[in-house]
């Protein structure tokens, strides 16, 4: 091999070891023969050539007390050749002569192989080599972990052998060999999260980019990807656009997704909902993660079964890419009412955590598209305005279902995904692309905000129009007719619907209707609530504000809205009305009913 000539044997006398020490004034040159040297004597099947060398310079300085070389890590398949300073660095484990007694600092090879640097945060982290066993196993560890003695065993967990009583001396280490290796030890950028990165590109489409953050979102990370064709792919998506309207706009959401940070627009859900089986819900999910990476439940897509932090971390890991959730009914607490705040999702900003470290975390943000899918609608009745606004609530049925013959399909959008979402960012950050796509957002904006819905959701509705257009001319080449706001508009709410007060208002309607039995004043009834009075509802007050809290609304703003709106008759100031209920003066909310048409239209009603 190369100019290396020796036998086995040979290793054994001086003359290896003089060749190689000729050159120890020159350490790039010396490091590399060193390498070379090395895997010669691997060849010819003599053990321990390092080893032998090191014993042969300490010789040297014994004998001249000037000679010096820098010790060196020597682990059998190690990544990377360091400077151990005073360790000693083997496959026995490392240790510093002290005295009389070995300071263990790890009983395994364990060495840094890479200086990671956050682009969000600026904070360093090392990728940690180690090996127990046959195997190297890598794992990225904060400096601010391994800086700290009492945090150093956490990396038990991971497999590394660091106890109490060593972890003084695994802090020494590792801190020695970075700062004597600096020059050595690679650096690379990182990052936590997906989305648009200053400078640098979209996470993860980024070359070279390493993933840094939460190991709970490894896996996730890794599944945005493409695999299969993507001619099988663009088939399939123009099969499921042709099926209906609904899997039209869950699929341009996805594109949508990465628009709402350049054109500032706030989050927004889309969600599909209904309680027959087989409309193909879950299938147009699929088909939306599918734009990105893996579509497989529990791969890109997650269920809504977690905490409102878990979907937070989520939302704030994937950033600009849509959030993908499932089975809206798993997130139900034990008396059926739905254990998830839309509004708060929706404002794509999360609540300011304090770490272990005893500091505070960064404030999770996100601002994507958040897709769903449930048997319930993801706004009721007792919703505030500011989560209907941002909710376009698609009921699906049977009888016209979103996606046909859905076991078909996701079986092909499995083997064919994530190539269309790449093809998109990459042209929408083209030179000027930008200015026309932000000048055609306005203009549907414009037009939309002029229809009967509110501004939130012509914001929405306008991203998704524009996403489809864009996808379109990007992904199917020209061949796919857009969606348009007429199609989109039956879905959107009304500036009627989006308000609070007005959605109180027909539910306190409704209930007067449902309990009419028990608002009659008769003296026989054991549980009365109030009195009818032609259009009038007297309600007793308490029994009032225990119907709105129930129904999760807030007694003070309704009563507002409602004296706003000439809806209720007060006493000046009181907001109640005396009423005699069963011969007693009580004090009631006197609500007063939407009047009926005309006397006809009951005439005609069937009996």
């Amino acid at each position: 091999m190369g100019e290396w000539t020796f036998e086995k044997d040979d290793f054994l006398t001086p003359a290896p070891y003089e060749a190689l020490y000729k050159f120890h004034k020159e350490p790039f040159v010396h490091a590399t023969k060193m390498a070379e040297l090395a895997s010669y004597a691997d060849s010819v099947k003599f053990k321990g050539f390092k080893a032998m060398y090191k014993r042969y310079v300490e010789s040297l300085k014994v004998q001249s007390g000037t000679v010096y070389i820098d010790n060196v890590t020597s682990f059998t398949g190690q990544p990377l050749e360091l400077n151990a300073g005073d360790w000693e660095a083997g496959d026995s484990g490392i240790y510093k002569k002290n005295g009389f007694n070995d300071e263990m600092a790890c009983p395994h090879p364990i060495m840094p192989v890479e200086r990671l640097v956050n682009i969000d945060t600026g904070e360093e982290k090392l990728k940690l080599a180690f090996r127990k066993g046959s195997i190297w196993r890598k794992i990225i560890v904060s400096k601010i972990v391994l800086a700290n003695s009492n945090k150093v065993t956490e990396l038990a967990g991971a497999g590394v052998a660091v106890t109490s009583q060593t972890a003084r001396s695994f802090v020494s280490y590792i801190s020695d060999l970075e700062n004597l290796n600096y020059d050595i030890i690679p650096e690379r950028k990182s990052i936590g999260r997906c989305g648009y990165i200053a400078e640098e590109g979209f996470s993860p489409f980024v070359e070279g980019l390493i993933f840094d953050g939460d190991a709970n979102f490894k896996s996730m990370f890794e599944a945005i990807r493409s695999h299969g064709s993507i001619e099988r792919w663009i088939e399939i998506a123009r099969e499921v656009r042709g099926m209906s309207i609904t899997a039209r706009i869950l699929l341009a959401s996805s594109f949508a997704s990465p628009l709402l940070e350049p054109l500032n627009c706030l989050p927004f859900f889309v969600h599909l909902w209904g309680v027959d089986s087989g409309t193909g819900k879950t299938v147009a999910l699929m088909v939306a993660a599918s734009v990105w990476g893996d579509p497989a439940i529990g791969s890109y897509v997650k269920t809504f079964d977690g905490t409102t932090v878990g979907l937070e971390k989520t939302a704030a890991f994937l950033n600009n890419l849509p959030l993908c959730l499932d089975e809206l009914q798993l997130a139900k607490d034990l008396k059926g009412r739905t254990n998830f705040d839309v509004y708060k999702l929706a404002q794509g900003v999360g609540r300011t955590r304090g770490n272990r470290s005893g500091g505070v975390d960064l404030t999770p943000t996100w601002r994507n598209c958040i897709l769903t899918t449930g048997e319930s609608p993801l706004t009721g009745q007792a919703a505030g305005a500011g989560a209907v606004n941002r909710v376009i609530d698609i009921e699906c049925r049977s009888a016209q279902a979103v996606i046909r013959d859905g076991m078909r399909v996701s079986g092909i959008i499995k083997r064919n995904y994530g190539f269309a979402g790449r093809i998109f960012v990459e042209e929408l950050y083209r030179p000027g692309v930008l200015e026309r796509v932000t000048e055609r957002y306005r203009l549907l904006f414009q037009k939309l905000n002029d229809m009967d819905t509110t501004e939130k959701q012509a914001m929405a509705a306008a991203a998704i129009i524009l996403a489809d257009e864009l996808a379109c001319e990007w992904i199917f080449q020209g061949t796919e007719h857009p969606l348009t706001m007429e199609q989109i508009s039956e879905f959107l709410a009304s500036r009627a619907a989006v308000s609070a007060g007005d959605r109180g208002y027909r539910y306190l309607c409704d209930w007067v209707t449902q309990h009419s039995n028990q608002l009659v004043g008769r003296s026989d009834h054991v549980d009365v609530l109030g009195a009818l009075d032609d259009n009038r509802a007297y309600i007793i007050r308490s029994v009032f504000e225990r119907v709105l809290q129930e129904a999760g609304y807030s007694t003070a703003a309704m009563i507002s809205y409602l004296k706003q709106e000439h809806l209720i008759e007060t006493r000046g100031r009181n907001n109640t009305k005396g009423k005699r209920i069963n011969g007693i003066p009580t004090e009631c909310f006197c609500l007063l009913l939407p009047a009926v048409e005309t006397d006809e239209e009951i005439d005609d009603l069937p009996l």
